[in-house]
């Protein structure tokens, strides 16, 4: 790793909404995405894989709908580490709720829907690194092609809930302005564009195919605002990686916040990201 960029170790941790509705979206992420409940108080609850923490969900009442005009979440995405998890999911989805969408992205294969809440959500699989193409310019091959389903179908094995080692292995987001996304997410933080599409940029630490996504295809034109994304988070693998990518993001202008749990700034949309190791 250079001092300019993430080290490839680097990964998305805790995403955190803000919901009307506590019960309604916990029980979607639990019985329909799989995730298990690690903890639940009156206005909180927290879920993961059974080991590790992975969403965490903030009732507001108060608070308002995210206007039709504000950056934020365009999904999360739980990545599964098999072809059967990922059978299992849209089993699941098939029968307890209903697809947006499949896709089949050279790199990946992914299912896709909306909480209850509105918030988009990813189930994906990786395919081996070894089967992903690289780019002339040295960036990862993606396209959105048909999925397999019955293969995908054919995968599964009944389990209820995701297996252990499910993740999140990226956030898209939805940008007011993509130069202004790259700005922050690779030259400050040091990611790296991975893959581009038209209208998108998919940035990565390391050679994943992208860890964050940021796009412009609903022309969103103002800061994020409303329920939906709170904050995401970014685990880095040493305190020394914390610090050199906060030195990078005040050296071009970011405001650095130190908390107890890591770091947060606020990307140019208004979207917080936390950095810890």
């Amino acid at each position: 790793m250079d001092d300019e960029s993430l080290p490839p170790e680097t990964g998305v941790g805790r995403v955190a909404l803000t919901v009307r509705n506590l019960g309604e979206v916990t029980e979607f992420y639990e019985s329909v995405v799989g995730l298990v409940v690690h903890e639940r108080t009156g206005e909180r609850a927290v879920l993961g894989d059974g080991e590790t923490a992975l969403l965490e969900l903030r009732e507001d009442r108060s608070t308002p709908e995210r206007p039709r005009s504000a950056a934020g979440l365009f999904h999360t995405a739980f990545r599964v580490p098999s072809r059967g998890g990922l059978g299992d999911a849209l089993e699941r989805l098939e029968e307890q709720w209903r697809l947006s969408g499949t896709a089949d992205h050279l790199v990946s294969e992914a299912l896709y829907c909306r909480d209850p809440a509105g918030n988009g959500v990813e189930i994906y699989r990786d395919r081996p690194r070894s089967a992903w193409e690289e780019t002339p310019d040295g960036g990862v091959r993606m396209a959105t092609e048909p999925l397999d389903a019955t293969g995908v179908r054919q995968a599964a094995t009944g389990e209820a809930a995701v297996p252990a080692g499910t993740d999140v292995g990226h956030v898209h987001l939805e940008v007011t302005d993509l130069d202004a996304a790259r700005a922050f997410y690779d030259d400050a933080l040091g990611m790296t564009v991975r893959t581009t599409y038209d209208g998108a940029l998919f940035l990565a630490a390391g050679e994943y195919h992208h860890h964050v996504g940021a796009n412009v295809w609903n022309e969103r034109s103002t800061p994020a605002s409303g329920r939906g994304l709170d904050w995401f988070e970014l685990c880095l693998p040493t305190e020394d990686a914390v610090t050199a990518a906060c030195d990078r993001l005040e050296g071009a202008g970011y405001a650095v916040e130190v908390a107890r749990d890591g770091v947060r700034v606020t990307d140019p949309d208004g979207i917080e990201l936390h950095l810890r190791s």
